[in-house]
């Protein structure tokens, strides 16, 4: 055993040991995390007198909404839960967790260490830390290399603007057959993203007042149209059976996703198109994320003490980051976790690629943008807006103005019940 991890167990044995004859420690989580929180029992229990990890899992939105629940009812909580990304707005102003940047855990002293935007996400307009990061998912263009090749497209030409992502999109279509995108509403949903300026909501501000009439929502509004004009987009939905089968046939050339879709596409979705795929920054210089993971310590948990020391194994430990990430491609938040080997690798299903450094160029240069728990009905208000526009062909400033009245209303009646 390292001296600092002896010395830590040392301090911390009265406290271990009294938790120990109790009960185990509970961490509700979600697959994939739920494999990595059992993978580190080893490290957990370097000393002998901790409790054992009790790990409740359940299915991504099953998850979410069983914590939802217990924290309605403050009943049934862990103490450790496991929240994705997508799912912190909702979460971040409800008071229901630990301040994890006051004393005795003083969070904001790790701030450094994290990718900006990941740890900015979990603060509250009141300064708040609710939530510490271990894992991120920087986006990229993942593209099948073999019908730009057959095209004559260079995909740093393709990528150079929008409207060239478009024109290449043309021309892919016109000498393969292949769609860029599954579906107009990816195009959108990464637009509305990359034109974000650091500390500027994505569909709300500070203030609490929407942002859909803004310039960014005004321009992914009409090039999505133009790609459904061109019939450059599938019409297909993400997660579908029509949309893995794309990806498998080749009849969409390109997916805007995570860096963990690499790992997706080789080991389920389409492993027998090993080769075929390439990662790429996404077009116009733009910097997104889809998703990640954060810990949290709810207020009225059990064992805190405890809660908080596997936190930080599992998001400051650098050892930790990296055999998640080789395990379970859940791509480090612990920019110590960065100057790794591993991200030197070549990926074998990406034709040799090293396409990890790609992906940490990325990670810190993607903008911080507070969440808002709002955020999911925003976006199902915009994504009925663009439906209007690409289905109905209704106007778009019709359609973003409706939109973002819609949105107003449920921020105004949203204030009646202030965050904490």
């Amino acid at each position: 055993m390292r001296r600092r991890t002896f010395l830590l167990a040392g301090m911390l044995a009265p406290l271990w040991v009294g938790a120990a004859a109790s009960r185990p420690l509970t961490i509700a989580a979600f697959p994939s995390v739920d494999a990595i929180l059992k993978a580190a029992r080893p490290r957990w229990h370097r000393n002998p007198s901790v409790p054992d990890l009790s790990v409740i899992s359940r299915e991504y939105v099953d998850h979410h909404t069983a914590m939802v629940t217990a924290i309605a009812t403050r009943s049934h909580l862990p103490d450790l839960m496991a929240i994705e990304a997508s799912f912190l707005g909702r979460f971040v102003g409800s008071g229901a967790f630990e301040d994890l940047s006051k004393p005795p855990y003083n969070g904001q002293a790790y701030r450094e260490r994290f990718a900006p935007y990941a740890f900015a996400q979990a603060i509250n307009r009141h300064g708040k830390l609710v939530a510490i990061p271990t894992d991120i998912a920087p986006g990229a263009l993942f593209y099948r290399s073999d019908l730009f090749e057959r095209a004559g497209v260079a995909v740093s030409e393709a990528t150079r603007t929008w409207e060239a992502f478009l024109d290449a999109g043309s021309r892919i279509q016109e000498r393969t057959g292949a769609h860029l995108l599954s579906h107009a509403r990816d195009l959108k949903d990464v637009m509305v993203r990359c034109g974000l300026r650091s500390g500027e909501g994505l569909y709300l501000d500070r203030q609490g007042r929407s942002l859909l009439q803004s310039p960014r929502f005004q321009m992914a509004f009409t090039l999505a149209r133009e790609m459904r004009r061109k019939k450059l987009d599938a019409n297909i939905s993400a997660w579908s059976s029509e949309w893995t089968e794309s990806l498998r046939r080749g009849t969409v050339a390109t997916q805007m996703m995570g860096s963990w879709f690499a790992g997706h596409l080789a080991n389920w979705l389409a492993p027998k198109t090993a080769g075929q795929w390439r990662s790429a920054p996404l077009p116009a210089g733009g910097q997104a994320a889809w998703g990640g993971t954060y810990y949290a310590i709810p207020r009225d948990a059990m064992n805190k003490a405890l809660a908080w020391e596997l936190l930080k194994l599992m998001t400051l430990d650098r050892e930790m980051q990296i055999a998640a990430f080789r395990s379970q491609d859940a791509f480090p938040a612990l920019r110590d976790a960065y100057s790794d080997g591993f991200f030197e690798q070549p990926i074998a299903f990406l034709g040799g690629q090293a396409a990890r450094v790609q992906w940490r160029n990325s990670a810190a240069a993607i903008p911080a943008f507070p969440v808002h728990k709002l955020d999911p009905i925003a976006a199902e208000i915009v994504d009925t807006a663009l439906d209007e526009v690409l289905i109905d062909n209704r106007s778009i400033d019709s359609a973003l103005k409706e939109a973002n009245e819609l949105l107003e209303r449920r921020a105004a009646r949203l204030s009646d019940f202030p965050e904490h």
